[in-house]
């Protein structure tokens, strides 16, 4: 097991505590919506490389301080599009957006996420990494990358068509659109639509009725779950991040992040 490089102490952005058996794991940079910077997605993994070996964690719930679940990576900050066209993608997507996205899925651990408000874009991601995903209905879901000109992270590959069908999925990634969470609800993206004053309590009431039970047999379900209904991520991962570093190289993803940044429809040419 790969092991954290931030130590939990040290943490910033994340919160993360132990009651009950269950860890949650909170994002917390409320002012930015919980948008993910460098050091927040390194403080993610580290959270769940070590709730997957805390003897004192059986079942995980990942939320986002309100306002949100996680808007995303952190625009201004890490894809601000002034690098030239030569210039290789920003360490975040080599050296942490995955090894984040791969801590999540390997947790033996199962892992519910609690969506409080905005999962759109990694935050979407992220809660799709999740075994189970409970929504206030505050929550709005979009994968936002093909409106930066990128492609998903390996959550909307691997588990997304095995959710809500292929059909769905494409149009979800293809146009970039936001959906609420009674729509998520009714395509099975979510498992339940809770008032938002009771999402907290009604993810640790699951939580705790998962955690209550024996933990290696958990975990066998949880890995046969994978094996049978969403097979190997890992592949696709690969398959995912060399493309993500190509697209960051073009034309189309800069004027995507710029079109955002100075809030004007984009005007993309394919290159």
């Amino acid at each position: 097991m790969t092991q954290p490089s931030i130590a939990r102490e040290a943490f910033q952005f994340v919160l993360y505590r132990v009651a009950d058996g269950v860890a949650t794991v909170t994002l917390n940079r409320p002012e930015r919506r919980n948008a993910l910077n460098r050091r927040a997605y390194d403080e993610l993994e580290a959270a769940f490389r070590h709730a997957s070996v805390d003897p004192d964690a059986r079942c995980v719930v990942v939320t986002g301080a309100d306002p949100a679940f996680c808007s995303g990576e952190d625009v201004k900050d890490m894809m601000t599009g002034d690098r030239p066209a030569e210039a290789p993608p920003p360490p975040a997507v080599e050296h942490r957006a995955t090894p984040a996205a791969m801590a999540v899925i390997d947790c033996p651990k199962p892992v519910i996420a609690a969506v409080n408000g905005a999962a759109v874009g990694w935050g979407m991601e992220l809660a799709l990494y999740a075994d189970i995903r409970i929504a206030s209905d505050r929550a709005v879901f979009a994968e936002l990358f093909v409106k930066r000109g990128l492609i998903c992270d390996v959550g909307g590959f691997w588990k997304l068509p095995g959710l809500v069908g292929s059909a769905k999925a494409a149009e979800l990634l293809f146009t970039g659109d936001a959906i609420d969470a009674a729509e998520a609800l009714r395509i099975g993206l979510v498992s339940y639509v809770t008032p938002h004053a009771d999402l907290t309590a009604r993810a640790l009431d699951l939580a705790g009725r998962i955690a209550a039970n024996p933990p290696l047999a958990l975990a066998s379900l949880k890995e046969g779950l994978r094996r049978t209904t969403f097979g190997d991520p890992h592949d696709v991962g690969a398959w995912a991040i060399a493309n993500i570093h190509r697209l960051f190289a073009t034309e189309d993803h800069r004027e995507g992040v710029r079109s955002f940044l100075e809030k004007r429809p984009p005007v993309f040419h394919g290159r």
